[in-house]
């Protein structure tokens, strides 16, 4: 069974950074597109940030391009979303999921981590 569990969280100011994390264990990331998805109370999960998504390696949502950066330099059992510069606006809690290569919305991951609260404020 594969499953997933996100950790990095927490509350930061305006403009620090934080690191969230994802493991996987009963499977392996290089099989899987992987997403990093976000979701704020009474809001739709939006999308982040993916890879093998789409058609493409990687994929930004605007809104977090040159801030944010995925990283799987351990593509197999982890994936981490570097997060700068952070803004009041990306307070939410983030998932990490994944799901058959070229997923790209929410319904198509497959698999998800049980989300990891990121506060920012001052």
């Amino acid at each position: 069974e594969v499953r997933l569990v996100e950790s990095g969280g927490g509350l930061v100011q305006p403009g620090e950074e934080v690191r969230l994390s994802c493991l996987i264990s009963g499977g392996s990331f290089d099989n899987y597109a992987v997403g990093w998805f976000r979701q704020v109370a009474g809001k739709e999960r939006e999308l982040v940030s993916c890879i093998r998504c789409a058609g493409r390696s990687t994929y930004y949502r605007d809104y977090v391009k040159g801030r944010f950066s995925f990283q799987d330099d351990n593509g197999k059992t982890m994936v981490a979303l570097q997060m700068n510069a952070l803004e009041r606006d990306d307070t939410a809690t983030y998932y990490c999921a994944a799901g058959p290569v070229h997923s790209f919305f929410v319904h198509e991951y497959t698999y998800w981590g049980q989300g990891t609260q990121v506060t920012v404020s001052s």
